[in-house]
């Protein structure tokens, strides 16, 4: 569902463009230290939680809806926190912005589940997407993945090993569990709702397949 246009959207962007990387593709093999990257931060509960726990890693936040993107980089500034910054472009130009192993740790929560099956090449999981996260996670990096959409988890776990990756965790109510996660402002809600919430944590295969 898109967001209603925020007050003075164009004049608040601005006041926090210090949190916008404009050109990250310039930065490509020269981030300094491997990132952790969020695609889909939404309004930012996750990114900036995970980031104050963890001061000393870097955060990127992906974010394409500019009503979204706005509130994140707001609480991010009104939080201080200097190892956050956001980009606003297609998470398919991944590869072009990051060289190989350059992202120690990638975050899909929530992700649009793309129901329909002629729209499989669509969703984040989707094997082109996974070949491209392997790329630039390298031998050593990780993704996490929540969703509360079973049919979407089942495709991705199947495309995760058919990809040759290695599921190092997964549950189906990852709030069973008694384990460390901070919470996005879906999963508040879908959890709310009696949904449970998948999760899944694994590593690219040491020999990645053909890209298709």
């Amino acid at each position: 569902m898109r967001m209603r246009k925020k007050p003075n959207l164009d004049r608040r962007l601005e006041a926090a463009s210090d949190m916008m990387i404009s050109d990250p593709t310039a930065l490509r093999g020269n981030w300094g230290a491997p990132v952790a990257l969020e695609i889909g931060c939404g309004k930012g509960r996750f990114i900036i939680g995970t980031a104050e726990a963890d001061p000393d890693q870097r955060y990127i936040g992906i974010e394409r809806e500019p009503g979204a993107l706005i509130m994140a980089m707001e609480a991010t500034k009104r939080a201080e926190l200097g190892n956050v910054r956001f980009i606003s472009q297609d998470a398919s130009n991944l590869s072009e912005w990051f060289a190989p192993g350059e992202v120690k740790t990638l975050y899909l929560n929530f992700s649009d589940p793309w129901p329909k099956s002629r729209h499989a090449k669509r969703r984040l999981t989707y094997r082109s997407f996974l070949d491209m996260y392997a790329a630039v996670l390298g031998e050593s990096g990780e993704l996490r993945f929540k969703t509360d959409n079973a049919g979407l988890f089942e495709f991705s776990v199947e495309e995760l090993k058919e990809r040759g990756w290695e599921i190092l965790y997964l549950t189906r109510d990852l709030h069973a569990e008694n384990i460390p996660n901070i919470v996005t402002e879906y999963e508040e809600r879908f959890s709310a709702l009696g949904f449970k919430i998948n999760m899944l944590r694994a590593i690219p295969p040491k020999n990645p397949p053909k890209a298709e």
